[in-house]
């Protein structure tokens, strides 16, 4: 383990689309970087970059400082923490591990006092940001756990993103990445809405959308995904699939406090479509396509 931050050592672990980016920029700070993935193509390609390639999560944490998870969903992180060399049993020499994936809260929680009895520290810590704000180190990042824990991962997020934030106790961050995902998809479907209408009024959208982002209906959905919708692109960046396993944690997290998301129900439900349809693996602006669909328009065209 190093004695400073300049010189700190990175578990990471979770290297896809947003796990690439991310490390890179851990590199870019200063940092060693010591990454495993179930992928060893992703491996092997960041250690053209410099990462010092890892067979399991606990080579990955051996003289780390800590140990960063951005993983798909909950059972990924669970077992990378419990598993057969995981972190549980294998932890970083420094004994804090955060979780950047969008999971459970209540599993978090759970992970949370599990860890805590081996002396090692847990903080959620979700992103907002996407595949761009990955790569440019500009992610929002929302962290639930204690103060001091938070304090000690700080210098390893600020080379990771611009809007850092202690959001509260343990479970917080996803908290707060679950109400983060919900206005994005309800905002994604307004923009949808939006669209459909213009274009069956006959109104050229990339003029609409110009109108729209001049005034109170401007919003980065509109901003950055606007042109793909209206052009019919639905290459993949935060991928359909992804946004429909953050739409059941929402809705998992109403129901057990007892909490009525009907705008999300209804998004949630078109999400179920568009994967119906064979949309999973498309980038969220794909959700117009159901627009297509329910117009009996040829979606893209």
């Amino acid at each position: 383990m190093s004695d400073g931050v300049q010189n700190g050592c990175v578990a990471f672990i979770g290297l896809g689309t947003m796990g690439r980016e991310m490390a890179i920029n851990l590199l870019a700070g200063g940092f060693s970087v010591r990454g495993y993935d179930v992928d060893a193509a992703a491996v092997a390609s960041l250690a053209e970059r410099g990462v010092v390639a890892c067979a399991s999560p606990a080579e990955a944490a051996r003289d780390a400082d800590i140990a960063i998870t951005m993983l798909p969903d909950t059972p990924h992180v669970e077992a990378v923490v419990y598993g057969e060399n995981g972190l549980l049993g294998s932890p970083p020499d420094g004994r804090l591990v955060v979780d950047m994936s969008t999971i459970s809260p209540v599993a978090v929680r759970r992970m949370h006092a599990d860890l805590a009895k081996n002396g090692v520290a847990l903080i959620d810590a979700p992103v907002s940001g996407g595949p761009v704000g990955a790569k440019n180190a500009a992610l929002s990042i929302m962290a639930g756990g204690d103060a001091e824990a938070f304090a000690r991962a700080e210098p390893f997020f600020r080379a990771m993103g611009t809007t850092i934030t202690h959001v509260g106790a343990s479970g917080a961050g996803q908290a707060v990445k679950l109400c983060n995902q919900l206005v994005c998809a309800i905002n994604l479907q307004a923009i949808c809405e939006a669209l459909a209408l213009g274009r069956a009024s006959g109104v050229d959208l990339d003029q609409l959308r110009t109108v729209l982002l001049g005034g109170s209906a401007s919003s980065w959905m509109l901003d950055r995904l606007g042109p793909a919708m209206i052009a019919g692109d639905a290459s993949a960046g935060f991928r359909i699939d992804l946004m429909l396993k953050d739409l059941r944690l929402v809705q998992e997290q109403a129901q057990a406090l007892a909490v009525p998301l009907p705008g999300t129900a209804l998004v949630t439900s078109q999400y179920v479509e568009a994967k119906a349809h064979g949309e999973g693996a498309n980038g969220n602006q794909a959700l117009f396509r159901v627009y297509d669909r329910m117009s009996n328009r040829t979606p893209g065209a």
